[in-house]
């Protein structure tokens, strides 16, 4: 797919807590190859990425990738988080601990009960390869370095070849400085697999390296849109 793609995105819901209610509605449409989602903390960014996943229910509107729809609440469809094709990297990147660098790549291919088929095992191996983890692929997470477990997380999602990919605050869990060099990293490696991408960040200076479109929401509303400013 080309990362021309389309993205075109209604989505409301409400979540609500004990002392809390927080309502998110956000439509937005883009074509850029990455397109941010910018705003302070709390203001529903991750909120709309787990919409886009499936992940969250009782979401009404539509999400539709390249003229695919994935969900159209009016029309009765809401594919499974599964079905979707949309690759997440979390903020944490979620890894599971107790698989190593290749078992976690391999989750998303497996089918239950059955052995990994040697076509997606490929796929593995040419991801481990292309990432520069084929030497850590034995490896835990807990034995990796901040830039290796990003690096297995972005490769994760792209195993089963998503139409789509999101990132959730890529670098917040990094300290100042490993951030800004694998900020370049991140990049790069965008730069290399092609992929139609929206993320979420609170800091201007990773939208300016990442992205080509910037949406900011506030409040869990869309407040303006604009070219991505350059990198300093």
């Amino acid at each position: 797919m080309s990362a021309m793609s389309t993205i075109d995105i209604q989505v409301a819901l409400a979540l609500n807590s004990p002392d809390r209610r927080f309502e998110v509605d956000v439509a937005l449409r883009s074509s850029s190859a990455r397109t941010a989602l910018l705003g302070p903390s709390g203001a529903g960014k991750s909120t709309v990425l787990q919409a886009i996943a499936g992940l969250l229910p009782g979401v009404h509107g539509h999400v539709r990738v390249d003229g695919t729809t994935l969900l159209d609440s009016a029309r009765g469809i809401d594919l499974p988080a599964r079905e979707r094709r949309v690759g997440l990297v979390f903020q944490d990147y979620a890894l599971f601990p107790h698989l190593s660098v290749e078992q976690n790549l391999q989750y998303g291919l497996r089918r239950l009960g059955r052995p990994l088929p040697a076509q997606a095992q490929e796929r593995v191996d040419a991801l481990l390869a292309q990432f520069g983890l084929d030497g850590v692929r034995k490896a835990l997470p807990r034995h990796l370095s901040g830039g290796q477990r990003q690096r297995v997380a972005l490769a994760r999602a792209l195993a089963p070849q998503p139409r789509l990919l999101l990132l959730d605050e890529p670098l917040s869990a990094l300290d100042p400085e490993l951030r800004t060099r694998l900020r370049d990293e991140l990049a790069q490696m965008l730069d290399r697999v092609q992929m139609p991408t929206l993320l979420v960040s609170h800091d201007l200076a990773d939208v300016r390296a990442l992205a080509q479109s910037v949406i900011r929401i506030e409040h869990g509303r869309v407040v303006g849109s604009a070219t991505a400013p350059a990198p300093a």
